[in-house]
């Protein structure tokens, strides 16, 4: 649908009724937004309209619940060149979020209270999207000795996710340790499931038939998938709460299956790119593809897709990693890992998973909203369209043809693996509590 279909971007002023839009897929309703929290829904939403209430046009659009990234890697501090948190949450509100977890490998990295205060202060400055730190589970992420978990927990920021990301707490000891710790406040360690040793420091392509053909090192899928099974185990032990990072094979699917099975406290993402990019997309040796954990065929991305499909992974990830262009434009094997995803993940899984039947617009409001708001802790998120919820809002035009643009990222980086491809449904609006952040690509700050 057309942006000239609808109104003009609404004032950041209430009372705000938004009408006819299908409200996560249940249908056709009106939103009632006063003072930065949903007044009324449904059919009572306009005869409960204030006087000079605004109303905007959204006949043809799915209201979800604002989008919430519990995987996103913000570069500040420290390499500020790649990505801030600004552009990284002008980039997110672009995208649909209203809230994501900034990943804690940062230089220096968050590992203690006043780093993670830092990062919440800088988030909420910019006032795009709600910026919540994770904190490392250890010190300098060197899987050694367990960072300030504690401290971060009880600090301004209130830290409940945890992970080394980047690198796999590959030790079990320390591990145990930290699912024992984060237990007293329920918090959960998210895991970069990689165990070193199987596979190794140049590890850049799924082992197999093409890894070998390529001549490029190749990271075996079990190598995730004998970390995921540890890992649940250590969960059942301890009681505490595991989450499993960007999972990428079948092997680690049927580990979470099993797991689930057993009532273990486990959960897991998979990302845009893994339920759509396959391993083949590296014949050409273009590092925009290169990725940890790798691209894998397409028999694996076949699995994540019914796994997300039936819940057995939890949630969508974007593991956004932006790249200035002397990280990436390296020969394959010695180019830095990580692709973007903030701005086009709403349109992937609508795409694989809505447009080709797999999932409905519930489901996505279950996955990309509501669980990893429920899994972060996050009480003012993922709330879902209630009277008294905050007013975190995302429009979505599901008919919308959107063909990629790098060039046009919120982004400072621009290691797109999506550039020129033509993906179906987009983000039309996002709101943060009333307030418009975004419109059709267009965002706009706190000052607005």
């Amino acid at each position: 649908m057309s942006a000239s279909q609808h109104d003009a971007r609404p004032t950041n002023t209430s009372p705000l009724l938004i009408t006819g839009a299908d409200l996560a897929g249940a249908g056709a309703g009106d939103l009632l937004i006063v003072d930065g929290r949903i007044a009324a829904v449904g059919t009572d939403a306009a005869t409960e309209a204030p006087e000079r209430t605004q109303r905007y046009h959204g006949e043809g659009l799915i209201a979800l619940p604002g989008l919430v990234d519990l995987h996103t890697h913000l570069r500040e501090p420290g390499r500020e060149d790649a990505e801030t948190i600004e552009t990284g949450s002008q980039a997110a509100a672009a995208g649909g979020y209203t809230a994501v977890l900034a990943m804690a490998n940062t230089t220096p990295v968050t590992d203690t209270a006043e780093s993670a205060e830092r990062i919440w202060d800088l988030g909420q400055r910019a006032g795009y999207v709600d910026v919540h730190p994770v904190g490392a589970v250890t010190k300098g992420l060197a899987g050694e000795e367990l960072a300030e978990l504690g401290l971060m927990a009880r600090s301004r920021a209130r830290v409940r996710v945890f992970s080394d990301d980047g690198k796999c707490v590959h030790d079990a000891r320390v591990m145990r340790r930290a699912l024992e710790y984060i237990r007293s406040f329920n918090g959960v360690i998210s895991q970069h499931s990689q165990d070193p040793t199987l596979a190794g420091a140049t590890a850049c392509c799924h082992e197999g038939e093409l890894s070998g053909r390529l001549g490029l090192p190749g990271w075996p899928g079990v190598a995730e998938e004998s970390i995921v099974a540890r890992d649940v185990m250590l969960a059942r032990h301890t009681g505490s709460r595991v989450h499993v990072a960007h999972v990428s094979t079948a092997g680690s699917v049927e580990v979470l299956r099993w797991a689930k099975a057993q009532g273990i406290d486990v959960t897991a993402e998979v990302t845009p790119h893994h339920l759509l990019l396959t391993t083949d997309l590296l014949g050409g040796y273009d590092p925009v593809y290169k990725v940890n954990p790798p691209l894998r065929p397409q028999e694996d991305v076949e699995a994540l897709r019914e796994a997300l499909a039936d819940g057995t992974i939890d949630i969508v990830a974007t593991d956004h990693a932006p790249h200035v262009r002397q990280d990436k434009e390296h020969a394959f094997v010695d180019a830095a890992f990580g692709m973007l995803g903030l701005e086009t993940a709403l349109s992937v899984v609508s795409t694989v998973m809505v447009t080709e039947g797999r999932m409905t617009w519930a489901d996505v409001a279950r996955t990309m909203s509501t669980a990893p708001a429920q899994i972060a802790q996050l009480t003012h998120q993922g709330q879902g369209l209630t009277v008294g919820a905050p007013a975190n809002i995302t429009l979505i035009d599901p008919d919308r043809t959107v063909v990629v643009d790098a060039a046009n990222s919120r982004s400072l980086s621009r290691n797109n693996p999506w550039h020129g491809r033509e993906l179906t449904g987009g983000v039309h609006l996002t709101m943060l509590r009333g307030r418009v952040t975004a419109r059709e690509g267009l965002v706009w700050g706190a000052e607005a």
